[in-house]
C-alpha cells in the first residue's frame, strides 16, 4: 500500500509538541500508531473524560476523534501551501465506556484537493465498538 502522507507524522513531535498545553493534554490523549493511511490515538477513561454516569462523556469521544482527523488531515497536506480546518464532525455512541482506555484509528474516505473526509472509530479496552465518528476538513490555500 501506497503511504497518503505528504510528512510522516512523528508520534514523539505530535505528542510533546502539537497536544502540549491543548484539550488534548487536559485529556490526556496520546497518539501512538502510525501506518501507511491510519493514525491511532488513546484516552483515558476517568474522571476527566466522564460524565456524571461515570462513563465516558460524549464530547470527550468527539474531541478524540477531531484530534484524529485533523493531525492526520495536516499530515496529508502541504503545510507550507495549505491548513485543514474542521469544517463538520458528528458522532454515533454505540457503546459505553466506564474504564480503562479508548482508543481511536482514524482512516481517510476522502482526500481531495479542497475537502477531506475521516472516518474514526473508537473502541474500549474489550475491542468493542464504542462510537463512530465522521470530520469533514476543510483544505484551505494559505494567501
Amino acid at each position: 500500500m501506497t503511504s497518503i502522507w505528504h510528512l510522516t507524522p512523528d508520534i514523539d513531535n505530535i505528542n510533546q509538541i502539537m497536544l502540549r498545553s491543548t484539550i488534548d493534554e487536559h485529556l490526556g490523549i496520546l497518539i501512538h500508531e502510525v501506518g501507511d493511511d491510519f493514525l491511532t490515538a488513546t484516552m483515558p477513561a476517568d474522571c476527566r473524560t466522564f460524565q456524571p454516569y461515570g462513563i465516558v462523556h460524549g464530547g470527550a469521544n468527539v474531541v478524540l476523534a477531531e484530534t484524529l482527523g485533523s493531525t492526520a488531515g495536516a499530515h496529508v497536506i502541504d503545510r507550507d501551501h495549505f491548513r485543514c480546518l474542521g469544517q463538520d464532525v458528528s458522532a454515533t455512541h454505540l457503546r459505553p465506556v466506564s474504564s480503562g482506555l479508548v482508543t481511536g484509528t482514524a482512516r481517510p474516505v476522502h482526500l481531495g484537493r479542497r475537502s477531506h473526509v475521516w472516518q474514526m472509530k473508537l473502541y474500549n479496552d474489550a475491542g468493542d465498538l464504542s462510537c463512530i465518528a465522521k470530520l469533514i476538513l476543510a483544505i484551505v490555500p494559505i494567501k
